[in-house]
């Protein structure tokens, strides 16, 4: 019993003191904010991917820490170009 309590501890202090396995909701925020006039919201990440709408400037939406080509991958799996959004103050993602 006392070798699975030291692994568990061992894993938790790699972990960064978190618990093993937890949710995305406590890893951190990450939202981004609108900078250009009118923002191209895009299947995937690429100018070639169709456009699936439009955010206006100073929208605010959450984002994933994932950038691909330039592009980050919002909450729901749609894409925007870096080149036009900034991450809010309280983001912690980069």
């Amino acid at each position: 019993m006392l070798g699975v309590l030291g692994v568990a501890g061992v894993m938790f202090l790699v972990n960064g003191g978190k618990p093993i396995g937890g949710n995305e909701s406590t890893a951190g925020v990450c939202k981004i904010t609108v900078t250009a006039d009118i923002l191209n919201v895009r299947s995937g990440p690429g100018d070639m991917q169709p456009i699936v709408s439009t955010m206006p400037r100073d929208a605010v939406a959450d984002a994933q820490a994932r950038v691909e080509n330039g592009y980050r991958m919002l909450s729901d799996r749609r894409w925007v170009s870096q080149q036009f959004v900034a991450l809010t103050s309280d983001s912690t993602c980069k």
